[in-house]
């Protein structure tokens, strides 16, 4: 029955080559931790783009794990995903109050323009269409995001320029003007205490302040809480390429990684984000590689 538990499921597409070598490596890194395979699916996704069958036989022959427990998981979280996913991800908020400021439109335009419906991909693998029950950013609906991109009040006439943006690369960012870039609050993914710091705005928000460590020196950190923004304010300068150490300022426990970052190999930062999620920055000077993931 184990043995079926994936192959029964029609959003399973068909297996592509997977490395060995590449999953071994991934969970060769966590062998000692049975209880993180969240950790291992991440690092799979970030590998492959999606976590494919093969993938997770391994991970659960390995881990001595029950396949049914290990698909469990990857079918649980939004953020992974079991068919290949387009260069682009579009999520479209269908949530209460999405859904009362015309929400379904903007779905059903999504659909029409890209030629899908939701949970499926462009034959061209540009564009993947998903949809969310929240973006924790209720007030400001029908909310879309476009690679990471959060876009308030969307409405059909839009959807059209939006598409082609992200086909051609949004450009560099205007903060006062781009509507793609959005206020996040964020907590410790350790202790979970609030990160945001009204004391000390950057852009005109309340910040996100953090403790780093670097070079044998420590001291603190304040990052923009506008998702996009790469402006910051820092206690000591970091000489650029330098990899930095994330702690909380609350519990003085140093942020987990359990990704590298896909530019420059170097660890990603987590942080937790109110209404569902996790941030995730890159911690070296000077490279600019961001995610969020919606769980």
């Amino acid at each position: 029955m184990e043995q079926t538990a994936i192959s029964n499921k029609e959003n399973i597409c068909a297996e592509e080559e997977v490395d060995l070598k590449d999953v071994l490596r991934i969970l060769e890194k966590h062998n000692e931790d049975r209880g993180g395979l969240i950790a291992i699916l991440e690092e799979i996704q970030a590998e492959y783009g999606y976590l494919p069958e093969k993938s997770l036989r391994i991970a659960s022959e390995k881990t001595g794990r029950p396949l049914v427990d290990v698909y469990s998981v990857a079918t649980f979280y939004r953020s992974f995903s079991l068919k290949p996913r387009g260069k682009h991800l579009v999520y479209a908020c269908v949530g209460t109050a999405c859904h009362v400021r015309g929400a379904p439109r903007i779905v059903e335009e999504l659909k029409h323009q890209l030629g899908i419906k939701a949970g499926e991909t462009t034959p061209d693998k540009e564009f993947t269409l998903e949809t969310v029950n929240c973006l924790g950013a209720c007030a400001l609906g029908p909310v879309v995001v476009i690679d990471g991109r959060y876009f308030s009040k969307v409405r059909k006439s839009r959807i059209s320029q939006l598409l082609e943006q992200a086909r051609n690369g949004f450009g560099k960012l205007d903060i006062r003007k781009d509507k793609g870039i959005f206020p996040i609050n964020v907590n410790c993914p350790h202790c979970n205490h609030s990160l945001n710091d009204e004391t000390f705005e950057i852009d005109g928000h309340p910040s996100i302040r953090v403790t780093i460590s670097c070079d044998h020196k420590q001291g603190w950190l304040r990052l923009s809480c506008l998702y996009g923004s790469y402006n910051f304010a820092s206690e000591f300068d970091v000489s650029a390429g330098s990899v930095v150490s994330f702690l909380c300022p609350h519990c003085v426990v140093e942020f987990p990684s359990t990704l590298d970052c896909s530019m420059c190999t170097a660890p990603m930062v987590p942080m937790l984000v109110d209404g569902g999620g996790i941030v995730q920055i890159c911690s070296r000077r000077g490279c600019k590689n961001h995610m969020l993931d919606l769980v």
